[in-house]
């Protein structure tokens, strides 16, 4: 059996070659060149890689599904593995197209058109921010006139909080709407608007495995997620389980997979606004696994990699027996975006603070660092465990001191 992979991402923490193990698979591979440079990785040559090729411009290259089409034809390709968000589409289009078993493109639009997503919410009484589909600088002009706040605008198929901007004045709508264009070259409707949410952003983790919820659990944000060029560290840890929050974002995140479906296997990735008002507002549902390390989180939580186990079963190829239950251990991350400057130091390793599992910079000492480009452009990213919620932000805490004193970058 020949599987396609569509890849965006480090290569080392997605070892496909081992996931697919167990049934003589061949891989034929369509990676991001960007990514595998960001990463300093090649493309694999050896078994059990058939032919691996990677793209320039790949989160918004239309060739990307015309070379994938090309590459199923010509290998006589049986599945197509995709696990990040630019490539969940393109997975189901393919499948659709040659009759290939997994997700198809209605399940995945609605986890990726945040209008649909909005819309399959309401029909499902989830509740979410007042929000419009912009056509004009009018539709915009008149929201924002009736809201009496900030309007968030964001790319209706985005990601990584790339082109999210909150606009809080008449002045910011108006620069907003001479550089950017509101539609596409069919006319498509390309951004969405919404009402500001006041409150904390909460995320809830899992996976679906044999189309049965296998885990799922919630964490909170410590930080705001588009405002990814703040020089502090992002902490972000799972919530206690005897916390009536937990409780309510668990039967929150099951409401939602209830309504939008999805195939047999995969991860899932939900945020959720916990508002001021101690209310629950969906802000945007993913069906694969969250970014940054909140999958290292998840092996903590529950033992597997939420990325591994849904390739293996959509394969048909087995995985240790999942039964559901809450989290045994509590932990965390805490992540450093990019700022610009040449790095001159970094702290020393051998001296990391307890609790740290796994500690991961993405620069060396003597790189011009650039500035972060997005909410997953890191600098440095720790995972850090706890006895409970207090304790790990206290060792969370413990590591931001650590790694700022050591940190020389200018």
């Amino acid at each position: 059996m020949t599987t396609l992979v569509l890849h965006r991402g480090s290569l080392r923490a997605n070892p496909y070659e081992r996931w697919l193990a167990g049934r003589g698979e061949k891989i034929v591979l369509l990676a991001s060149a960007e990514q595998l440079s960001l990463f300093g990785e090649e493309l694999p040559a050896a078994a059990p890689y058939l032919h691996a090729e990677a793209v320039p411009d790949y989160d918004t290259n239309p060739r990307v599904l015309e070379r994938a089409a090309q590459l199923v034809e010509e290998f006589g390709v049986g599945d197509v593995v995709a696990c990040q968000e630019f490539d969940i589409e393109r997975a189901a289009v393919l499948r659709e197209r040659y009759g290939l078993p997994g997700q198809r493109p209605a399940s995945a639009r609605v986890y990726r058109d945040k209008w649909a997503m909005k819309q399959a919410a309401v029909r499902a009484g989830i509740p979410v921010a007042d929000h419009v589909l912009l056509r004009s600088g009018e539709d915009l002009a008149r929201f924002a006139a009736g809201r009496g706040g900030p309007v968030v605008v964001k790319p209706r198929d985005g990601a990584l909080s790339v082109g999210v901007s909150v606009l809080r004045a008449r002045e910011d709508r108006e620069a907003w709407l001479r550089e950017n264009a509101l539609t596409g070259a069919d006319g498509t409707p390309r951004w969405l608007a919404e009402g500001f949410v006041e409150g904390s952003m909460c995320h809830i983790d899992g996976t679906v495995l044999d189309g049965r919820v296998a885990t799922l659990w919630p964490s909170q944000y410590q930080y705001a997620l588009a405002d990814f060029r703040d020089r502090k560290g992002r902490v972000d840890i799972a919530l206690d389980v005897a916390d009536p929050l937990a409780r309510r974002l668990v039967a929150f995140g099951e409401r939602v997979l209830e309504a939008f479906g999805g195939p047999e296997n995969f991860a899932f990735h939900i945020e959720v606004f916990h508002t001021a008002d101690d209310g629950l507002v969906l802000c945007e549902a993913a069906c694969r696994a969250g970014g940054a390390g909140v999958r290292d989180v998840q092996r903590v939580l529950f033992g597997f990699d939420p990325m591994e186990y849904p390739v293996r079963r959509q394969l048909g190829l087995p995985v240790p027996p999942v039964v559901r239950r809450d989290p045994g251990q509590l932990a965390g991350q805490l992540l450093f975006t990019k700022r610009p400057g040449v790095l001159r130091a970094l702290p020393d390793p051998r001296t990391l603070p307890p609790g740290v599992v796994k500690y991961t910079t993405y620069a060396e000492v003597g790189d011009r660092v650039p500035d972060a480009s997005h909410s997953g452009d890191f600098l440095a990213a720790f995972v850090i465990t706890g006895p409970d919620r207090a304790g790990t932000e206290a060792r969370i805490r413990a590591a931001e001191r650590w790694f700022t004193a050591g940190l020389d970058i200018g």
